[in-house]
């Protein structure tokens, strides 16, 4: 507020001083003498030409149509002319923040639900590789599709009409993913049923068909219907609200808004993930065939309704929305006020005009292109993108294998990190570059320093490591009776066991084993509200202890204690490298925004999310997944000769793929932003020469025009004394 009083008393005293000299002037330029009509006439009509070339080239005459345009498009806060007077206080960008964070909580959380959803679906349903590449990027392929046009069209009409389409779609999409939950049983109960040994003439015969899953192609359907719905809302929300926030706010305050929105989409997005956890558990006081029961009804239930709160708080948004007008009081003002400010692009962009048809689209797109500063920017978005993409399918694996943690605690722990860690570097990275009121090329250097710092955290962490745990087929074999790589050995061969659920129990020798069945335990016992194992015919050592009847206990559930206690430290450097890589999000976003014209912000937005996608959040997962699988050990795979996920991993290989990527990607940041110093370098002296330039042209244009007029008055000096002497 301070900043905007001194800005506004800065104009009005420019323009009280602007009025003073035209006033003298006036008075001046007045006849001090009086003379014979005669003599008089031709200096008066000298003097007259004199005075109108000199009132003429004004420069706020040529502004002023550019100004009435911006304050006609000031409105009030109403639907259309449903306008009341108390509803007016909302009608300023503070507000429109609210609405902005309601809308990106909402994708956030469905984003989260959406992630879980699919990787659920691929566990239970068995997909095949087609359904699976179309389910995992149907959002992103739309909103590569759609980020351009939006970006190009939408940014010519009334922006937040379109941010309210994006809430509407939003909200409508998360419909279409909770019908599946709501319809068909999804969450089977079978997932948390153990398998114990089996003798082979008890064991039932498993058929299997064309389809695993019953209703499979239409969940497939609903899912990748609200995907489509998702990938089109969510471009008009992340291009051109952000430009709306950004046009609305001064140069230093406008981290800060942008901080505010990216947090909340990261928290949402932890929300989701949190709520669709399998860490879901049922009162102690039920049996077994009860406790399967209320989980799987409680986690279905939990998983429709929380789509369906997501698409009640766009909703709720939506209204709101349709009440901004296309621009914010004072919007015009704060726009001059920027322009003021030293050029960081190429000023012949500034002057370009395109029109509605596809060839301007595509003749803008030619402009931006030539950009080398654009391309950079967004490339490194792209780069940033991947490093987070990495971390987020790579981590619950690591921790799983690392630590030896269960599925469910190593999602958790996931979302513990990446989220608060992925939120908190995108708010200071907007704070700090907004009150250090850093320039530009500061904020660069910002990115630079922040991606060295978490390259550097990245690195340490391949020093904290674990013992590797005894795991029967894996990295024991068996006492010698079996082989590694293969969890069937002849203690277990007669229970004809099947990994398709994990659910690993360490055995009294302190050897882990895959689950119940290949340790050869035939009996189950639930002994104060905890499982126990016994008659494992594939332990055979370790201490032997009784419980209350009297029978010894062989396996309990969960994975062995390895007395690793360097988790702590793995959690502190790898939270402080997602913080520190976060912190370079808004940055970018800003560099990209304020190195742009006005008239090619919002398209350059649209191509930046273009080669977001192209090289990042579409390669990405592939490039990942890829990569991961690589060191994968053993995979589910079941009865009908189905693979579906990599349950055990080589742990050496994989933290070196995880952290060489992520590395590689903060590596390359730096070096796309070093070139991007480069060239705003260049544009920056370009520009400085230009305006020497233009001011030496105007300076000899002016000694040029100074030299004609007095001529003129020579002249006219000449022919008064010619015309006093012939009077005389």
């Amino acid at each position: 507020m301070d900043q905007d009083l001194e800005e506004a008393q800065d104009s009005m005293e420019e323009k009280t001083e602007e009025e003073v000299p035209n006033k003298d002037q006036q008075k001046s330029e007045g006849p001090k003498n009086k003379s014979p009509y005669m003599i008089a006439f031709p200096g008066a009509i000298m003097k007259f030409a004199c005075f109108k070339k000199h009132k003429m080239p004004v420069s706020s005459d040529t502004k002023l149509p550019e100004v009435k345009k911006d304050a006609f498009l000031e409105g009030p806060f109403g639907f259309g002319p449903l306008v009341f007077p108390n509803l007016q206080r909302f009608n300023n960008v503070n507000c429109f923040l609210a609405v902005y964070c309601m809308v990106v909580l909402a994708q956030g959380l469905i984003f989260g639900l959406v992630g879980l959803s699919i990787g659920h679906f691929q566990k239970e349903l068995y997909l095949s590789m087609p359904e699976r590449v179309v389910l995992s990027f149907t959002y992103d392929f739309i909103s590569l599709l759609t980020a351009i046009p939006v970006a190009y069209y939408g940014s010519r009409w009334n922006r937040t009409k379109w941010v309210a389409t994006g809430a509407f779609l939003v909200g409508l999409g998360a419909i279409f993913c909770a019908v599946p939950y709501m319809k068909y049983q999804i969450v089977s109960p079978i997932e948390d049923s153990e398998e114990l040994c089996i003798e082979e003439e008890d064991r039932s015969i498993t058929e299997c068909g064309e389809s695993v899953v019953p209703h499979r192609p239409e969940i497939v359907s609903l899912f990748i219907s609200g995907q489509c719905l998702q990938g089109f809302a969510s471009m008009p929300i992340y291009i051109l609200g952000v430009t709306f926030l950004y046009d609305h706010t001064s140069t230093h305050s406008a981290g800060i808004y942008l901080g505010i929105g990216e947090a909340v989409q990261i928290l949402g997005y932890g929300l989701g993930y949190t709520v669709g956890s399998p860490n879901l558990k049922p009162p102690n006081n039920q049996d077994l065939e009860e406790r399967v029961s209320y989980k799987f009804l409680r986690q279905q239930v939990i998983w429709w309704a929380s789509f369906l709160v997501a698409s009640l708080l766009s909703w709720f948004a939506f209204l709101p929305l349709l009440c901004f007008p296309t621009n914010l009081p004072g919007a015009h003002k704060l726009r001059h006020r920027k322009e003021k400010e030293a050029l960081a692009f190429d000023k012949r962009l500034k002057f370009k005009k395109f029109g509605l048809h596809v060839k301007d689209l595509f003749g803008a797109l030619q402009c931006l292109s030539k950009s080398q500063l654009l391309i950079c920017q967004a490339m490194c978005k792209a780069t940033e993108s991947l490093s987070y993409i990495g971390a987020t399918e790579f981590l619950p694996k690591y921790l799983e294998n690392q630590f030896l943690l269960s599925p469910a605690l190593a999602t958790l722990l996931t979302g513990i990190i990446l989220v608060p860690g992925g939120a908190i570097g995108s708010f200071l990275g907007g704070l700090i570059v907004s009150k250090l009121r850093m320039s530009v090329k500061s904020q660069m250097r910002f990115i630079m320093v922040t991606s060295i710092i978490s390259l550097l955290l990245f690195i340490l962490i391949v020093f904290i490591e674990c013992e590797t745990v005894h795991f029967a087929g894996i990295s024991e074999d068996y006492d010698g009776t079996g082989n590694l790589g293969n969890l069937t050995a002849p203690c277990n061969k007669h229970c004809g066991c099947a990994a398709t659920d994990y659910a690993s129990v360490c055995g009294r020798d302190e050897t882990e084993y895959f689950s119940p069945c290949f340790a050869g335990c035939t009996t189950r016992k639930l002994l104060n509200s905890e499982k126990t194992y016994y008659n494992c015919s594939c332990i055979k050592e370790g201490l032997t202890t009784a419980d209350i009847e009297g029978d010894f206990v062989d396996a309990f559930p969960g994975k062995c204690n390895t007395r690793c206690f360097k988790l702590p430290l793995f959690f502190a450097f790898f939270f402080s490298a997602i913080a520190f890589s976060s912190a370079s999000n808004i940055p970018i976003i800003l560099t990209i925004l304020r190195t742009l014209p006005p008239n090619f912000k919002s398209l350059g937005m649209g191509v930046t999310y273009t080669t977001l996608r192209l090289f990042g959040s579409v390669p990405g997962p592939i490039l990942f997944r890829i990569t991961a699988n690589s060191s994968c050990i053993y995979w589910d795979i079941n009865q009908c000769g189905i693979r579906g996920r990599c349950w055990i991993y080589n742990k050496a290989r994989m933290v070196y793929i995880l952290l060489g990527l992520c590395s590689a990607c903060k590596l390359a940041t730096t070096f796309l932003v070093f070139s991007a110093i480069n060239k705003y370098d260049l544009i920056v002296a370009e520009n400085s020469e230009n305006m020497a330039l233009n001011e030496k042209k105007s300076k000899e244009f002016g000694e040029t025009k100074a030299k004609k007029v007095d001529l003129v008055n020579v002249g006219g000096h000449m022919e008064g004394f010619v015309c006093r002497n012939a009077g005389r």
